[in-house]
């Protein structure tokens, strides 16, 4: 049995030696241990946070071995955690621990004690090679036989070897035996030192001759019986890594007759501690923020410009664990899902918290048509223009699009023409089974709050109690989401048999109203028949039937959560804090009052992590959160920003859209995600069209799936000129936030170029920063230079970010503020039922969260066919509902539905799957 990197040999070296051979082992360990000892001192002085960590793993009972290792690591600084298996262990048994450290982010170096015949290829090959510390990974050798010194470590046996042998100029060296990784990593580094080297094994038949003709011999494995001790010519200094050399009974008469002969055992660990510490040093710099390497993919737009879903296959996306390194990802801190998308993990702000900034901006856009503006095209154009074209890092971050609108009118959310995220289908789909997650979750709660409710009215107070604390191996006892209910309700006990027949009461009923009720179960489909249904009508639920709902899965509080928090800790929080009713007292019951938060937390534990893809032009995309803003607050999460800002680096650019029209979702940005995020935004980016400007002023209605009429298709200035109120009214909205607007004029062909002209020469009058017309869709990134121009030169004026209104507000006036100064209306009128629930939210001590209104977005004003900009009008608040968990409070203006229904022909009719290609057709 030997280890490969530190020989078998671990007795303390023989003394100095003259001539050839330098320091003697022992004074050359504690020479070595001693300057590893300092270079750790000083990592930990400037990271105080460090805590080193080797890992050996061992398969052998030679306790001395881990002994010595543990020493030496104690006198360095270093912490080592042996894993001892059993002697007789597989290969892949060995491989299968190997990669279990490897992905250990507590473990920075990994180092192997195998039995000889453990070491293979496989084996050694299995560990990182930035966590191996013992060298003899084929990377690592590639590296040092390359002469890479600042990004390989040398075998700690070699490092040994040649401190011992010291000055090699011209010296001919023998190696006997000494072959795998280390005999390789040998021969490299005394060739490097100036020495002829040459190697033979035990059984070679010129192995007397050679001994006689060498100035030094370097033994690297057991020396065979039958090979005598005095075939080594007397004064030859002798390099053994096996304390077995002289093991014959004439030992003794040959160490004298020999003045160098050395084990190296000692001495080789010490190297290993050197190895680790400079391990270390690499680990500590691969955390710095890295400046971007990243390859763009070439475009060859085509014209006519082909469908979608063409030119995102006419295009080779990049590996994504390819995009990641470019943009600066550990390898730990991806996770991939196939061959173009994978989670990041949230580690990365830690490791970038001291990184500044990038710029932020916000893509936002005009009252729409029911076609929708471009604002996910422009979003995507831009940043393609930016990095691809201006060579700035950039990132966008967009909302993972609902299946209910995919199959049904609107479509993919992907972008379009040649400006996309690609894979185009899988964007548009399941991508990493987020919004599955939301449903699982959210439908988990929903059976929660039933299920309590029917056993609560069955069962009597003992009989529930018992049932919720059972008995386990003969003891009751609390788990920790009851605990904290317990402390909620003011019964510091821990023990369940203290509780009083009264304190057992209040803790196992949560006396449910069932007509408060406002937790509704999701799916992710457009289905208008479960907008309301009965659920209770078996007959094994005894009786407790009720009317409910179910909701499309995006509109859940769920993804509110997801899309507003900013850690995992923080989810949970707000998880815990989600209401879902009222008790029969009118007091809110909550997903931690159900003893559910925990669960729900696990069902989102990856969907927290945004989703890395890429454009048609290579360049870094997050797709994280989905919520819809005319139900919810449409924007992409807080963290996939966050992370992305710090990505970027200070000159970058990070661009996010904003649901529907500035009105809604540019709104919401500020007064709840800015608020819940810290982030203050540098720009806007306005998105308008000539043909939405047209219908604002005064054209024929716009119906998906219809022909334009001609008022869209022929050039009309007195229409656009009308029209452009809107455009000016949206600029107005975006200057009460004090945030420089740039106006992106997405160009479509039927568009004359007075007409361009003309929006732009407005919306400048009205006060942007700048007006620029775009062509991305039809030529990518090339087309939106312009635009990622005047963006990187608005982001250099003067900004004086500001929200709307103060949250100590009371809730009426925050609601009549948006209304009056972002809508336009006159006042706003609340129901009873409206003014009922906002008593209620203030009494619970709700009244200081910000407003998320729920209204259309096809108009300023709570009625879809009003164009242009209203006035005048009355703005009726029909309810209030309250968010708690996300954070707002959200009115609903008229009638406002939370699941969307299938047209006469939706847009599955064109969807298909090829059986033999597998690849999806009729997505757009």
């Amino acid at each position: 049995m030997r280890s490969a990197a530190v020989g078998r040999c671990l007795a303390p070296g023989l003394p100095p030696r003259r001539g050839l051979c330098g320091r003697g082992g022992g004074a050359a360990a504690r020479k070595i241990t001693e300057n590893a000892k300092k270079s750790l001192a000083s990592l930990k002085r400037e990271n105080p946070l460090l805590e080193p960590t080797l890992a050996i793993i061992q398969a052998h009972n030679h306790n001395f071995i881990e002994e010595i290792n543990k020493n030496f690591a104690k006198e360095v600084g270093l912490r080592v955690s042996h894993i001892c298996l059993p002697e007789g262990s597989s290969k892949d048994e060995i491989v299968n621990e190997i990669l279990r450290l490897n992905e250990d982010p507590n473990v920075q170096g990994l180092a192997l004690d195998l039995p000889e015949s453990l070491y293979s290829s496989k084996v050694l090959n299995a560990v990182k090679p930035e966590k191996d510390v013992d060298g003899l990974s084929d990377v690592n050798l590639g590296r040092l036989v390359r002469g890479d010194s600042s990004d390989c470590v040398v075998p700690p046996t070699v490092c040994a070897v040649m401190e011992l042998l010291g000055d090699l100029g011209g010296k001919t060296v023998l190696l006997v035996g000494a072959g795998g990784a280390v005999g390789a990593a040998l021969q490299c580094m005394l060739q490097r030192k100036g020495a002829v080297t040459v190697s033979c094994q035990w059984n070679d038949p010129q192995l007397q001759t050679k001994l006689h003709q060498v100035d030094v011999v370097v033994v690297g494995s057991t020396k065979p019986d039958d090979v005598p001790v005095s075939w080594i010519m007397p004064g030859i200094p002798v390099i053994s890594c096996f304390r077995d050399l002289l093991s014959e009974k004439h030992s003794n008469d040959h160490q004298n007759n020999h003045a160098a002969e050395n084990a190296i055992g000692s001495l080789a660990i010490a190297m290993r501690m050197q190895n680790m510490v400079k391990t270390m040093e690499r680990w500590i710099q691969s955390q710095q923020y890295r400046k971007w390497d990243l390859h763009c993919l070439k475009l060859q737009p085509l014209s006519p410009v082909p469908s979608d879903i063409e030119i995102s296959r006419a295009q080779n996306p990049k590996a994504v664990d390819v995009l990641a390194k470019e943009i600066g990802l550990l390898t730990d801190e991806i996770e991939s899902y196939g061959q173009t998308k994978a989670k990041v993990r949230l580690s990365l702000l830690e490791r970038l918290k001291d990184q500044p900034d990038g710029k932020y901006v916000l893509v936002a856009g005009i009252t729409p048509t029911p076609l929708g503006e471009g604002k996910s095209t422009v979003t995507i154009g831009l940043v393609q223009a930016l990095t691809a074209h201006l060579n700035i890092n950039s990132f966008a971050c967009l909302r993972q699009p609902s299946q209910g609108p995919t199959f049904g009118v609107k479509g993919g959310a992907a972008g379009g023409g040649y400006a996309q995220v690609i894979p185009m289908e899988e964007f548009n789909l399941h991508l990493t089974g987020d919004i599955h997650a939301i449903t699982a979750a959210n439908n988990l709660l929903a059976a929660a709050i039933d299920a309590r409710i029917l056993h609560e009215n069955t069962q009597s107070d003992k009989a529930l109690y018992n049932r919720l604390v059972p008995l386990v191996n003969g003891e009751r006892g609390f788990s920790a989401i009851q605990l904290a209910r317990l402390s909620r309700l003011g019964i510091n006990k821990t023990d369940p048999r203290t509780l009083t027949e009264e304190e057992i009461s209040k803790f196992a009923r949560l006396d449910i109203d069932p007509s408060t009720i406002t937790w509704q179960r999701v799916v992710d489909t457009n289905d208008r028949f479960l907008r309301k249904i009965t659920i209770g009508q078996a007959n094994t639920e005894k009786g407790f039937v009720r009317q409910a709902q179910f909701d499309i899965a995006v509109a859940s509080e769920i993804m509110a959560i997801l899309a507003l928090t900013t850690s995992l800790q923080d989810m949970k929080e707000r998880l815990g804090k989600m209401v879902v009713a009222n008790n029969k007292k009118g007091e809110p019951v909550t997903a931690d009052d159900l003893g559910v938060t925990g669960a729900l937390a696990v069902l989102m534990k990856d969907a927290i992590k945004p989703t890395l893809m890429q454009t048609l032009e290579g360049t870094p995309v997050f797709v994280h959160a989905g919520p819809f803003a005319n139900i919810a607050h449409g924007n992409s999460s807080v963290l996939a920003d966050k992370i992305a800002l710090k990505l970027v680096g200070e000159k970058g650019f990070v661009v996010t859209e904003a649901g529907f029209g500035a009105d809604i979702g540019m709104e919401k940005f500020f007064n709840i995600k800015c608020r819940a995020s810290g982030l203050i935004p540098s720009v806007v980016v306005l998105v308008a069209t000539v043909r939405a400007l047209k219908m604002h002023g005064g054209g024929p209605n716009v119906t998906s799936g219809a022909p334009l009429k001609k008022e869209y298709t022929e050039e009309n200035l007195q229409l656009v000129a009308d029209g452009c109120c809107n455009l000016q009214k949206q600029i107005q909205i975006t200057q009460l936030f004090g945030v420089p607007v740039v106006v992106a004029l997405n160009v479509f062909k039927t568009d004359s170029p007075a007409e361009v002209d003309l929006v732009c020469k407005i919306a400048k009058q009205s006060g942007a920063f700048d007006a620029v017309p775009c062509n991305h869709w039809s030529a990518g990134g090339r087309g939106a230079v312009k635009l990622a121009q005047a963006v990187e030169k608005a982001a250099n004026q003067k900004n004086s970010f500001k929200y709307l209104y103060s949250l100590e507000l009371p809730i009426v006036e925050k609601i009549r503020i948006i209304a009056q100064k972002v809508y336009g209306a006159q006042d706003i009128e609340l129901s009873p039922t409206a003014q009922s629930q906002i008593d209620r939210y203030t009494r619970q001590g709700f009244g200081n969260l910000p407003i998320c209104m729920a209204k259309t977005h096809l108009s300023l004003s709570h009625q879809p066919e009003r164009k242009g900009v209203p006035t005048g009008f009355i703005l009726p608040i029909s309810d209030v509902r309250a968010s708690i968990g996300a954070g707002f409070i959200y009115p609903l203006v008229g009638t406002m539905s939370t699941m969307p229904g299938l047209p006469t022909r939706p847009c599955f009719y064109d969807i298909d799957l090829d059986p033999v290609t597998e690849q999806v057709k009729g997505l757009f």
